[in-house]
């Protein structure tokens, strides 16, 4: 969390963390489409010469409170790419929430376990809090192949992360995906620094500011915790 006093303005970093072609920027690309167009700021990407994300996408979220202060989320997506991986650590630092984009075909397995393996190293190495909020999203839950729901809930049962369902290229999971780990996030720093009395607004308040006016659909949690 970044606070800057004089200018009464609050900014949360959350980071969507994944392997290759999981869905990371059709996750923020689908937030852009359902969220009200007056809180919601430009869609920033840099992509390659194939169309697959180069460093990281930014997409702003903002909102004044009732006394005065600003409070902007900006979402990040990092390279899924292997050679990038210093600019995956690079994009985690200051990090408030994660929400980890993973593919639900069989066949990406592999790919999903290295990478949560490497956003644990990632932590590590940015020193930041072991219980910061991690949400997990299994994606393309229209594809061939993928893993049942029966698969995906043993996945959370052997973790405390809560556990979606999604289909972000049609928007479906992604505001329930979001909405969940920042109401998680909003409850990690008012622990740490005490933010509801600071701007004067509740966890609930907050997660209404952020999402009224959004579109449907937004079913997509498979378990609850």
């Amino acid at each position: 969390m970044q606070l800057n006093v004089s200018q009464r303005e609050i900014a949360l970093k959350v980071v969507f963390y994944g392997p290759p072609l999981s869905g990371k920027t059709t996750n923020l690309q689908a937030l852009h489409h359902l969220l009200n167009g007056q809180s919601c700021g430009r869609l920033m990407t840099l992509d390659t010469a194939d169309d697959r994300t180069l460093f990281f996408d930014v997409l702003p979220v903002f909102f004044k409170t009732s006394n005065g202060f600003k409070i902007k989320i900006k979402l990040y997506t990092v390279p899924g790419q292997i050679m990038h991986a210093s600019t995956r650590r690079l994009v985690l630092e200051g990090a408030d929430g994660i929400a980890f984009i993973a593919d639900s075909q069989r066949e990406e397995a592999k790919a999903n376990n290295e990478f949560w393996l490497s956003l644990k190293e990632n932590l590590r190495a940015n020193k930041l809090d072991e219980n910061i909020p991690i949400v997990i999203q299994f994606n393309k839950r229209d594809m061939p192949n993928v893993r049942s729901d029966e698969e995906i809930e043993e996945v959370r049962k052997k973790g405390k992360e809560l556990v979606y369902g999604a289909v972000a290229i049609r928007g479906e999971g992604v505001l329930e995906t979001v909405e969940g780990l920042l109401s998680q996030v909003w409850e990690y720093l008012d622990k740490k620094h005490h933010i509801e009395q600071m701007v004067k607004i509740t966890r609930e308040d907050f997660l209404r500011r952020v999402f009224e006016g959004a579109s449907k659909p937004r079913e997509g949690l498979l378990a609850n915790p």
